[in-house]
């Protein structure tokens, strides 16, 4: 057993399902400690985070991931038991093996090498670790950032260990990621009998166009790195529950994708426009997951795009595509920023699974990084 499967492996066994990271920040820790890291804790609410630091000149090269996983579903669909790390025909089984704890195990040994291999380098490491990325992202990642960002600490270069990879490990690395907004729209009428419905306003027949419009409307054509906004309605709801009830009020929630053509202030202002240009009453209630963030191709890109070619021979893809990731709260700071981490047709599944051979070779793809960026002496 490497040492890479050896800690993914003991994280696999800590059940740490959003927000609870079940003891595997403390394992973590004890890891970086032991190398002589600066460790941190910054528990906010229910969640744990921390951030460790080793040296204190820049640039700072920051690893950041979760420890927190999603439900695993229901138990008996699993092959293996989901928090019982298996290793079958090459394989490693459980939940958060893809998602990310492979990833921060592959951040943690690579460190470990490089350090034992260089005791002097240009700059700083660090850690930026949470167990709040899976649930509402409100107590992790970007409050650890308001903290770094109020004593004008800055992270130079982040590399988040999200999924990326599609076929083969270092296929394809995120660079950026759409915005999203959220919508939770409530349409107004008046409840009745449906058999004397000139004594009702049904809001299901007055929010019909208004949603049509929104759901055609072109909002951007996207560019060269970002797909056209989209816009998609994720739930709708009215009714009593019975079949002779005009219901009082619909509810509906929507989201924008949306993409650097578009802000926020934008979005908000042409929904707007649009459902007032309909005569109905509504109100609208607006939540912001994350503005777009892309990072422009420079030494972070080149230096891991080089690394994966030269550790397993892959030409790598930048892509933006997919949903959120934290490095919505990172990369507004300034930091040059991509994600890096295996395959992800497995996350979230029943059975998820990495290649054995593929942690390994992301550990070595990470050390590779640090030797390329920060030159050791």
């Amino acid at each position: 057993m490497t040492s890479t499967l050896s800690l993914c492996s003991a994280l696999i066994e800590k059940a740490s399902v959003t927000p609870d990271d079940a003891g595997c920040n403390q394992l973590l820790i004890d890891r970086l400690e032991a190398l002589g890291f600066k460790i941190e804790s910054m528990p906010f609410g229910d969640v744990n985070n921390f951030w460790a630091r080793l040296g204190d000149k820049a640039p700072v090269f920051a690893f950041a991931g979760h420890t927190d996983v999603v439900p695993t579903g229901p138990v008996e669909d699993w092959t293996f038991a989901p928090f019982t790390p298996t290793v079958r025909d090459g394989v490693l089984y459980g939940r958060g093996t893809a998602d990310m704890k492979g990833s921060i195990a592959a951040m943690v040994t690579a460190v470990e090498r490089f350090v034992a291999q260089n005791k002097t380098f240009e700059g700083s490491i660090a850690f930026l670790i949470t167990s709040d990325e899976e649930g509402s992202a409100i107590n992790g990642t970007r409050k650890v950032i308001d903290v770094l960002e109020q004593r004008e600490e800055k992270i130079d270069y982040c590399i988040v260990g999200e999924p990326s990879s599609t076929q083969k490990l270092g296929d394809v690395i995120k660079i950026g990621r759409r915005g999203s907004l959220h919508g939770f729209l409530t349409v107004h009428g008046v409840q009745g009998h449906v058999a004397y419905p000139h004594l009702a306003s049904n809001p299901i027949d007055k929010a019909m166009l208004p949603l049509h419009d929104l759901a055609n409307e072109v909002w951007d054509e996207g560019n060269e790195a970002f797909p056209p906004t989209s816009f998609q309605i994720s739930n709708i709801h009215a009714g009593t529950g019975t079949d002779n009830v005009i219901p009082g009020n619909l509810e509906v929630k929507f989201n924008f994708r949306f993409s650097t053509e578009l802000t926020e202030a934008d979005i908000r202002e042409r929904t707007q426009a649009i459902l007032d240009s309909h005569d109905f009453e509504y109100t609208l209630e607006w939540q912001l997951s994350g503005n777009p963030f892309l990072t422009a191709k420079g030494s972070l890109i080149d230096t891991v795009s080089a690394s994966i070619k030269h550790v397993n021979g892959v030409e790598t893809e930048c892509s933006t595509t997919g949903g959120t990731s934290d490095g919505r709260f990172i990369a507004p700071t300034g930091a040059q920023l991509l994600e890096l981490g295996p395959c992800n047709a497995t996350i979230h599944k029943v059975n998820e699974n990495v290649k054995v051979s593929d942690l390994d070779e992301l550990s070595v793809i990470y050390e590779e990084v640090l030797k390329r960026l920060l030159r050791p002496a």
